[in-house]
């Protein structure tokens, strides 16, 4: 049964749908079966994958409407070997039509489960805030991976995180756990990105991945190529960094 982790955080511009992509491409290299499921309305994971998100058929919009199963909208893509539940604006009035309608909050969970034996992991690209959408993804999750940045307003923006964790573990998933932090965009010649990182080991290094996913260029052109940074460039800084994310996050269950 796969292995269900949400990739989230409610401030935007952290790295949030660089790491659902390529550590879900990573995880795959590893010989794993693995699903992508976008839950952003923007789309950005489903093209950064390659996939098209104006021409799809069906997409995570329709699952949660019940319009479709999901091994109908999953797009499986050749030549890499990631499979993508892809989004688009229509994802956007998702929360509208839900509103009146009976477990709206278990929608994407049912809909993954009909699939779960299929793939090994399932990595779950949230939204950057804490709507119906994410509910809905963490609903779904095993666990929660969060990528953030080492900067001011991380920690404050981390506590918060974790409250809203600890409310939804209360309410609709007693079982969803803390996967771990992900530092992201790591610059270690500045002294406020070496104190935050710091401060991260102090409080929570039993949390924290030992693998930091630098600043790189390379990862930053890879989406415009609607490419996984392992199959645009395999030997840059940020594949790198991503493969041995992707290999420490299997040790812990392979």
């Amino acid at each position: 049964m796969a292995r269900i982790i949400a990739v989230a955080n409610q401030k935007g511009g952290v790295g949030k749908t660089t790491t659902s992509i390529n550590l879900a491409a990573c995880v795959a290299e590893l010989g794993r079966r693995v699903l992508l499921v976008d839950m952003d309305p923007q789309g950005n994971a489903t093209m950064g994958s390659g996939v098209d998100k104006k021409t799809v058929e069906f997409s995570s919009y329709d699952v949660l409407l019940g319009e479709c199963e999901a091994s109908s909208a999953i797009v499986k893509r050749d030549g890499v070997n990631l499979d993508v539940l892809p989004s688009n604006m229509d994802l956007a009035g998702a929360e509208i039509h839900l509103l009146d309608e009976d477990h709206r909050e278990s929608r994407l969970k049912n809909a993954i489960a009909t699939v779960a034996a299929d793939y090994d992991y399932v990595f779950i690209d949230c939204p950057p805030s804490m709507n119906m959408l994410t509910i809905n993804a963490l609903v779904a999750a095993d666990s929660v991976l969060v990528p953030m940045q080492c900067e001011y307003f991380a920690l404050e923006g981390l506590s918060s995180l974790m409250d809203t964790l600890k409310q939804v573990r209360e309410s609709v998933n007693k079982e969803l756990k803390l996967e771990g932090l992900l530092r992201t965009m790591f610059d270690g010649r500045s002294r406020l990105t070496r104190d935050v990182s710091e401060q991260l080991m102090t409080h929570f290094a039993d949390r924290l991945f030992d693998t930091v996913v630098p600043r790189n260029i390379r990862l930053a052109e890879a989406p415009s190529f609607g490419l996984p940074i392992i199959h645009y460039d395999k030997n840059s800084r940020g594949a790198q960094a991503y493969m041995e994310l992707a290999r420490e996050l299997d040790s812990k269950y392979n």
